[in-house]
């Protein structure tokens, strides 16, 4: 659900993650190697996207320090040198996955899934839980076979909460899990989200305010 984009190009980075964010994730550019370790070091990213070929800290360094860590973000390396001793070289280094550039934009969506699904948070194709039933690879949603018309983020909430198997999920959660590092944690945007959430999914409610806690599906 949140990917790091680190990519030296700008534009290219920035179309990375406009794509990216219209598929429903989260998503987070940098542009040098040191600010990669530095967001990875703060957030919990499902993925990174990393070109490696990054200014300041290589992104075979930024490879080699995460998979030192024992994170459990998956690496999906970019490189414009796409000869198979690179790929073996890339994957060596701990990379889950290799794409060369250029890409067609779909299969590089389609790989970011594909990792997501072997993070180690995994998540089934089907959720479903009172009535509520969510397509995680189809990315559509229904309650009691009426289908629900959801924002990705509102669909990243409710995939969230449905992970959670009845459990309280935090405000703080929320925002690490489902918004991108710009997201202002006094701006209500949980509160605001979860509003427009519960009015889609209908009577009688589902979510439930635990006080102090989160909120519970």
């Amino acid at each position: 659900m949140r990917v790091l984009v680190a990519e030296d190009e700008q534009v290219l980075a920035e179309l990375v993650a406009t794509g990216l964010r219209r598929a429903g994730f989260a998503v987070d550019t940098v542009y040098t190697g040191d600010a990669a370790l530095a967001y990875l070091g703060l957030h919990d990213y499902d993925v990174v996207v990393l070109d490696r070929d990054l200014p300041r800290v290589h992104g075979d360094e930024v490879a080699r320090e995460l998979v030192a860590s024992a994170a459990r973000t998956r690496i999906l390396m970019l490189t414009a040198a796409s000869s198979m001793e690179d790929r073996v070289e890339g994957l060596d280094l701990g990379a889950d996955d290799y794409l060369g550039k250029p890409f067609e934009f779909p299969e590089l969506v389609s790989r970011v899934r594909a990792l997501r699904r072997r993070s180690a948070r995994p998540v089934p194709p089907l959720l479903e839980r009172q009535g509520v039933r969510l397509d995680t690879v189809r990315r559509t949603t229904e309650r009691d076979g009426r289908e629900l018309d959801l924002s990705p983020k509102e669909f990243s909430v409710l995939q969230i909460l449905l992970e959670a198997d009845g459990a309280p999920v935090s405000a703080e959660e929320l925002l690490e899990r489902a918004w991108d590092a710009h997201a202002d944690p006094f701006t209500g945007a949980v509160r605001v989200c979860m509003s427009k959430l519960r009015s889609k999914l209908g009577e009688p409610a589902l979510i439930r305010t635990v006080q102090g806690v989160g909120y519970a599906l």
